[in-house]
């Protein structure tokens, strides 16, 4: 019998795994949210009386809306405000001529919007009308415009100034009893024609329009809101709609500035309250500041004789419009009990 052999174990061969990484291919994922909020580029046409003032600033709204991928046109059209040029405003049926023809269009589809100075638009708008949009606001105060004299101060006794509104008559009246106000109509253009042509020794025109056609160097004084109260709504940019176009509303809301918009909504409510047009020789101004706190002063003064303005003001925390525009008949009630008709 033959010996078995012992069997020897095999040796275990030392293996090494190295792990080699696979070559990653390099993604760039892009990835593109739809917000099914985002509104239609649809086209809009914007009514606009023919004045380089008007122009500017139809164009500066057309820009803003362009911006965001709308086509926009604009209509000019001349107002009857634009035509009657020998009577002064409060005797031809107010403000509201400036913007009649713009609402007839609205009205017939000829255009889609109406930009307007807001100082410009009557406080009850006709029925069927929307004021869908106040812009951030320029400067609301008065400037004085002279190639001769620096300051209202500086005129001698009687000479003449030129203005074409009554707030503005009682309060320069206020100011200096012993000057000449003689009535001035036209664009803006027109109106620094006639001071250039020597008709008047110095007119009083809105900062805001002198500023936005590059014309500030025309003016040699600013009148501080606490000499010569400013017009509801002066320096402020409004856009006016049919009701029952939320399309619109949408696309003008990033115009909007709320902060304004209380501002203003107080100061027309003022106005809207004392009956308010320009017949009425009425000031209003608003101002809010970071703790929402909103200030209203107003004055009214009679222009059919001399008299002490009547000045009234009231201050609260407002959140919205209609807490603002309640403050503004506040207000409006004080200068009725001062005597204001």
């Amino acid at each position: 019998m033959l010996a078995s052999s012992p069997v020897a174990p095999r040796a275990r061969a030392a293996c090494t795994f190295r792990a080699t990484p696979l070559p990653t291919p390099c993604l760039t994922l892009q990835f593109h949210a739809v917000n099914p909020a985002t509104p239609t580029r649809f086209p809009i046409t914007i009514a606009t009386r023919e004045s380089r003032l008007a122009l500017w600033q139809a164009e500066h709204v057309k820009a803003l809306l362009e911006a965001r991928g709308h086509p926009v046109t604009l209509l000019g059209m001349t107002t009857q405000g634009d035509q009657i040029l020998d009577r002064t405003l409060s005797k031809v049926g107010g403000k509201g001529l400036f913007v009649k023809e713009l609402e007839t269009a609205l009205e017939q589809g000829r255009a889609d919007i109406a930009v307007h100075s807001l100082k410009d638009v009557p406080m009850e708008l006709p029925e069927g009308f929307d004021l869908a949009c106040v812009m951030e606001r320029e400067d609301p105060r008065d400037a004085w415009v002279s190639p001769t004299f620096a300051s209202l101060q500086d005129l001698p006794q009687g000479a003449v100034v030129g203005t074409s509104s009554l707030r503005r008559t009682v309060l320069l009246r206020a100011l200096r009893p012993d000057l000449r106000i003689e009535p001035l109509r036209g664009n803006l253009d027109t109106r620094l024609r006639k001071l250039d042509a020597g008709q008047y020794a110095g007119i009083v025109l809105a900062a805001a329009g002198l500023k936005r056609l590059g014309l500030g160097a025309r003016i040699r004084q600013v009148f501080e809101t606490n000499t010569m109260l400013p017009a509801a709504g002066q320096g402020a940019l409004g856009i006016e709609i049919r009701a029952g176009r939320p399309e619109l509303v949408e696309a003008l809301a990033p115009l909007a500035h709320a902060r304004t918009w209380l501002a203003v909504s107080a100061e027309r409510a003022v106005s809207r309250a004392m009956g308010g047009s320009c017949s009425m020789p009425l000031a209003a101004h608003a101002t809010l500041d970071d703790t929402s706190t909103l200030t209203i002063q107003a004055a009214w003064g009679d222009p059919d004789q001399p008299a002490p303005l009547v000045h009234a003001s009231a201050q609260a925390v407002v959140a919205d419009n209609t807490q603002a525009a309640a403050l503004g008949e506040q207000v409006a009630a004080q200068l009725r009990q001062g005597g204001a008709r």
